[in-house]
């Protein structure tokens, strides 16, 4: 069964159900009257049906009101309790009847006990009616609901008794001078009246609750009364027998009350939830509500007219009845116009309530008809839109909506209007709204339905979007350059690859990274660095093309999206994109206006290009090594990425893999050269290198892990390893004898590490033994991104603990004579790069020859590094310089080497009577570059 089936199905069962329940109700009825009009064939049949049949009905009305009030819970369950007394009562004074008739074969005696169980059948079902009412909530509602009862029983008692109530009464105290049998001529009818009134009265009061069953129920109670009405009338009463066509409606009557509670409720389907739907014909029952007491009065009055027509004496009870029913209309009148005139009150106080609360609103109010015209606007239009509210009364409501917004706003409130108002009974639209000076105001308005139109509240929230446009611009944007950032680049190239020009392969993304930017920092200021970012960034705006995206990706790194043209040749968008960073690295490179001077910074630029189903951040990354390649190739250039580059990459990540596992599982080796004099020969120091030591037992220098690590935690961790181990075998060797100076080679920053604070060193010496004396840190001076202040605080530092000072790699570097003239520097400490060409090179001789002149003028020594054959130790010596360390004296010694030549003391120089070996049994491996190998010696 489909879903629409399986959610008819028990509608449909219900309907069926209820439909054969009043089929078969009608069916009885029917059945019962025809019997009764046919005479049920025999006397007999007649009068057992005319009593116990009635009885039995009635019995079954009794019971099902009664099974129903337990069934149910609630305000109402009394009445249908009180309903069930009534119709047991009634069906006991049929039994009584039929007793007489049917058992004991004789007329039943007036007054008997089947009048008194007849008698109490209406006060039960009076009771009900009232619980079943709607319960006034005021004083004066109770006094008119008993108002109206009796103008409804007071004008039926004058109209009964003017036509037949009186008649009767006199013939009853005619025939029998006894007061019974006159008192229950009357007592019929008069209960009926009362009954009557209750129904009437009470009709237009019923509770919400189970409408359907009290509705029912108040029918049957109606034609009860009917029948009772049509039996007290002098014309039937004298002639009545069990078993005649009357009784057809009292056995309606109960069967009806039997079948209200149940089938009328399970007649009707289930409601479905939400609000109420109004009812066509309340208008009509109220018309007829308040109609009531006037036709009652009317009534009255034709009653009384029909005895003065009729020339007959008017009766006392007719005056009687007549003249309270009058007496009470009028009262009730006076009610009702005090409770009319405190409803006016009360209802205008709410309207200058309300009034003020829409007039006093910030919001603005306005109300459009159906066909979209404004048919009130609230006065806070002048102050939200600068317009009077009277110009827009009449207007169209789509003239003052900005035409963008228009449709939006149409197919919105059409799609509101066409949803069922419980689901969905408000609604919000926000549109530009214009305003009396011309201007579009951002608006938001709750729409709801109002008498086939709208009704619209609305606010100003111009403020609100300009700030949320802010806030989503400065979130995607840097506050520096207001070019896009890294996020909303990412966003840019995520919708560049994804879009319908996804596979164009001339699609590339720029990394630009600023060369000698932190150099401006340091030397001008951060100030004169964010002026010169600035600029950098409105030339790269400038630079590229209107589709595409130039971006700062945070500090001096740049980036632009240069989109495809669609060109398919590989060679023709290379060349065209390299072209545009080339462009833009001239750009970028001239010279930048910062204040009073001009400074110069140079551009690095990677290039990738976009690949079939290649991610943005791979995009994005390959960019960035490419960027990296062109920094490490010179700088100031352009560099296209190649997959060779990822390989590099990895590469680099699987040396810092085993740098740190030779770390962790202590692979380094320490060696040191001798630092001999070249005048006599002898040991002035020792410089201590570290080595990693291979699983085939071969020692190779870190310097190639340490420059492709790109870790610095583990860099660091090394060079603490290797000054503590240099100071420990150096106070080792002092307390064996052999004391002499070791150097340590320590980088810029290693000085300068916070973890590394100054007195680390000073509590090493003392933890060790070792004189600071005998401690010579080498500082290099490649490292531009180290401040030169703090450095020379570093350095002062240790030379006040005795530690001696030498610059590393002087002559190599651009900052070698800033540093000569900054920090405090002992030692200088020539390049090898000059060494190893200055017997060849006349140019790099005198270039050699004036630094050393410079070291000796200002009183320093000298040592050069890379000193590998006896012609160079002939040129230095020459030239002044007063140490050399290289393999023409000895290469890297390992512990037991080392102090076997310092118990020698001396090394054979050139030009000098030379000593017996250092070393017998063996000579010292050539060493020839940074990267030689060098087997391990024996121990």
């Amino acid at each position: 069964m489909s879903a629409l089936g399986a959610l008819l199905a028990p509608r449909s069962t219900v309907g069926s159900t209820g439909l054969r329940s009043r089929i078969l109700l009608g069916v009885v009825c029917a059945g019962y009257s025809v019997g009764a009009a046919v005479g049920w064939g025999s006397p007999q049949v007649a009068v057992f049906m005319g009593d116990f049949g009635l009885a039995a009905a009635a019995l079954i009305a009794a019971v099902s009101c009664f099974l129903y009030a337990r069934a149910v819970r609630g305000r109402l369950r009394p009445a249908w309790l009180l309903f069930s007394l009534s119709s047991l009562m009634a069906a006991c004074g049929n039994a009584v009847w039929g007793w007489y008739e049917v058992i004991l074969g004789v007329p039943v005696p007036t007054p008997s006990l089947a009048d008194l169980f007849f008698l109490c059948f209406a006060p039960p079902a009076i009771v009900g009616l009232l619980v079943l009412a709607k319960r006034p909530v005021t004083r004066a509602g109770w006094v008119c609901l008993a108002l109206d009862a009796w103008l409804i029983g007071g004008s039926l008692l004058t109209l009964a008794w003017s036509l037949a109530l009186a008649h009767t009464t006199h013939l009853a105290g005619f025939q029998d001078a006894s007061v019974a049998p006159a008192a229950l001529s009357l007592a019929y009818p008069l209960l009926d009246i009362v009954l009557v009134s209750m129904v009437l009265a009470l009709h237009f009061r019923r509770a919400g609750v189970n409408r359907s069953a009290v509705n029912t129920a108040i029918a049957a109670l109606a034609l009860t009364v009917l029948s009772d009405a049509v039996f007290t009338s002098p014309l039937l009463r004298s002639t009545y027998h069990s078993g005649q066509l009357l009784d057809a409606g009292w056995f309606a009557g109960s069967l009806l009350l039997a079948y209200a509670p149940w089938g009328a409720r399970r007649g009707r389907p289930p409601a479905r939830p939400g609000p109420p739907r109004a009812i066509a014909s309340r208008p009509i029952a109220g018309s007829l509500a308040a109609l009531t007491p006037y036709l009652a009065a009317a009534v009255c009055t034709l009653g009384i007219l029909y005895n003065v027509v009729d020339g007959r004496r008017v009766d006392r009870v007719v005056i009687f009845t007549g003249c309270t029913v009058v007496l009470a209309l009028v009262v009730r009148q006076g009610i009702m116009l005090l409770d009319n005139i405190s409803l006016t009150q009360e209802l205008a106080q709410k309207e200058n309530h309300f009034r003020s609360l829409v007039q006093g609103s910030s919001d603005v109010i306005m109300i459009a008809a159906p066909n979209g015209t404004l048919r009130y606007v609230s006065p806070a239009a002048a102050g939200v839109y600068g317009r009077e509210a009277e110009g827009l009364v009449g207007s169209e409501l789509s003239s003052i909506i900005h035409p963008e917004d228009l449709g939006r706003f149409v197919h919105e409130v059409r799609r509101f209007l066409a949803a069922p108002p419980h689901e969905e009974p408000t609604t919000r639209i926000e549109c530009r709204f214009r305003s009396g000076t011309g201007d579009w105001l951002n608006v938001e308005s709750t729409v709801n339905r109002h008498q086939g139109g709208l009704l619209l509240n609305s606010r100003d929230v111009t403020e609100r979007v300009r700030l949320q446009a802010q806030l989503q611009h400065n979130a995607e944007h840097d506050p520096l350059t207001d070019l896009p950032n890294r996020a909303l680049f990412t966003a840019r190239v995520r919708q560049a690859l994804g879009g319908r020009r996804s596979g164009d392969p001339g699609t590339a993304v720029l990394f630009i990274d600023l060369d000698g930017f932190k150099a401006v920092n340091d030397t001008i200021g951060h100030q004169a660095g964010d002026e010169l970012l600035v600029q950098a960034g409105r030339r790269l705006q400038d630079s590229v093309r209107a589709g595409d995206t130039a971006a700062r990706l945070g500090g001096d790194e740049f980036a632009a999206l240069i989109m495809g043209d669609g060109t398919r040749d590989q060679g023709a968008r290379e060349y065209q994109v390299h072209e545009i960073a080339d462009r833009l690295r001239l750009t970028l490179s001239q010279p930048y206006r910062i204040g009073p001077s001009e400074v110069r910074v140079a551009a690095s630029i990677g290039v990738a290009f976009a690949e079939p189903a290649i991610s943005p951040t791979d995009l994005m990354r390959n960019a960035d090594l490419a960027m990296y390649r062109a920094k490490a190739g010179g700088k100031d250039r352009v560099e296209l990425y190649a997959p060779q580059m990822q390989a590099d990459v990895v590469r680099r990540s699987e040396l810092a893999t085993r740098l740190r596992t030779a770390l962790r599982e202590g692979e380094f080796a320490l060696l040191h050269q001798p630092v001999v004099h070249l005048a006599s020969g002898s040991v002035a120091a020792v410089a201590a290198q570290a080595r990693w030591r291979s699983a085939q037992g071969i020692l190779f220098t870190p310097a190639e892990f340490l420059r492709v690590s790109g870790d610095d935690d583990r860099t660091a961790e090394l060079g603490r390893w290797l000054l503590e181990e240099a100071v420990a075998q150096a106070a080792d060797r002092a307390r064996a004898g052999h004391p002499v100076a070791v150097s340590v080679r320590l980088s810029a920053a290693r000085l300068l590490d916070a973890a590394s604070p100054p007195g680390s060193i000073e509590a090493l010496l003392t933890r060790h033994g070792l004189p600071s004396g005998a401690l010579m840190v080498e500082v290099a001076d490649s490292d531009p991104r180290v401040s030169f202040d703090a450095l020379e605080q570093r350095l002062v530092a240790l030379r006040r603990l005795g530690v001696r000072i030498a610059l590393d790699g002087f002559g190599s570097g651009f900052a070698a004579i800033n540093a000569l003239r900054r920090l405090p520097i002992d030692v200088l400490k020539l390049d090898r790069n000059l060494v190893e060409g200055v017997v060849e090179s006349a140019r790099l001789h005198k270039i050699t020859s004036g630094l050393l002149r410079i070291a000796c003028d200002l009183g320093l020594q000298s040592v050069a590094d890379g000193v590998d054959v006896p012609e160079q130790v002939l040129a230095l010596r020459a030239m002044g310089c007063t140490h050399g360390q290289g393999m023409a004296f000895s290469g890297p010694l390992d512990e037991y080497r080392l102090r076997r030549a310092l118990v020698r003391g001396e090394f054979p120089v050139p030009g000098i009577p030379s000593p017996r070996p250092v070393m017998a049994g063996g000579s010292i491996p050539l060493l020839t570059g940074s990267h030689t190998e060098t087997p391990v010696p024996p121990t």
